[in-house]
């Protein structure tokens, strides 16, 4: 395995994503793309009304943190992140 990049992780990882932020953060709706360990995400959710821009990414980056831990990790960088309300 000495140079490729190896992860334990199973499954769809855009999948992933999209149920983690879904599940974390309240009432939202996420749209996930990307591979190769860069994701472009749009997350819209009313818990975003009255939050600046940086609480609302810090509420998205926790819902994500367990799939960006580690040298396996199989999210390298979320090269997009927006947040909006509906």
């Amino acid at each position: 395995m000495s140079g490729d990049h190896f992860t334990t992780f199973q499954g769809d990882i855009v999948e992933a994503i999209r149920t983690a932020i879904e599940e974390k953060v309240p009432d939202s709706k996420a749209e996930v793309s990307g591979g190769g360990g860069h994701y472009s995400i749009v997350v819209t959710s009313p818990v975003f009304a009255g939050k600046n821009m940086v609480e609302s990414q810090r509420l998205v980056y926790s819902a994500i943190t367990h799939l960006m831990k580690g040298d396996t990790a199989p999210v390298h960088a979320v090269d997009s992140l927006k947040t909006k309300t509906p």
